[in-house]
């Protein structure tokens, strides 16, 4: 099969609906997840409440290609599952767009660490790693910050028990944060001792 993917017609209750799925990439397989986030798009049914049925046998291994599972062009597929009430995808709607900023904090994050790299590593001049170091610690301080700020925003949301995907994606979303929270400390960390060498060198110079 060519990657232009295929189209299955998705029964869910009293709907039908045609449904193209095609790979990541040119002449890739699809993959169930990839008809599973398809599905999710069409129908609003989160990929955590879905069950997808084809010829009676529920479908599970995500990562398999349609193919390996049966699925060819035209087949059926049933859904079983329930969207989320219009609350629930306002919640979730805010946790994704906090998940975008979380990723663009992350890039940032990467970045003052390969150019702290690139300073230990001796790629900057002796006389401008003092000034670099200092904005390298503003920059991580300042990351720091951002990182709080979308703690407290999580924080505050309201999340009632029945609210299953909002409350596994903030979870996920916390740890994530957090774990880079504790990797600005490292490299916080990083930045002073590096600040502090270059200060004792200077000192050991100017004696």
């Amino acid at each position: 099969m060519s990657g232009s993917g295929l189209v299955v017609t998705l029964t869910h209750g009293s709907e039908k609906h045609k449904l193209q799925v095609v790979g990541p990439e040119e002449n890739w397989e699809p993959t169930l997840q990839d008809m599973a986030l398809r599905v999710e798009q069409v129908t609003g049914v989160p990929l955590t409440s879905q069950k997808l049925i084809f010829k009676g046998k529920s479908l599970k291994e995500m990562e398999q290609p349609l193919s390996a599972l049966g699925v060819k062009d035209g087949c059926k597929v049933m859904l079983i599952g329930k969207r989320n009430c219009p609350e629930e995808e306002s919640e979730l709607k805010k946790l994704k767009d906090l998940e975008k900023s979380v990723e663009q904090m992350a890039s940032k994050l990467e970045d003052v660490n390969k150019e702290l790299v690139g300073i230990q590593k001796g790629f900057l001049n002796k006389s401008l790693q003092v000034e670099a170091l200092g904005k390298l610690d503003k920059r991580i301080k300042t990351t720091v910050e951002q990182f709080m700020k979308v703690l407290e925003q999580i924080d505050s949301m309201s999340m009632p028990e029945n609210f299953t995907d909002c409350r596994l994606k903030r979870k996920g979303l916390v740890k994530k944060v957090q774990g880079l929270l504790a990797q600005c400390d490292t490299v916080e960390g990083s930045i002073g001792q590096e600040m502090d060498k270059l200060q004792s060198k200077n000192l050991a110079l100017s004696k």
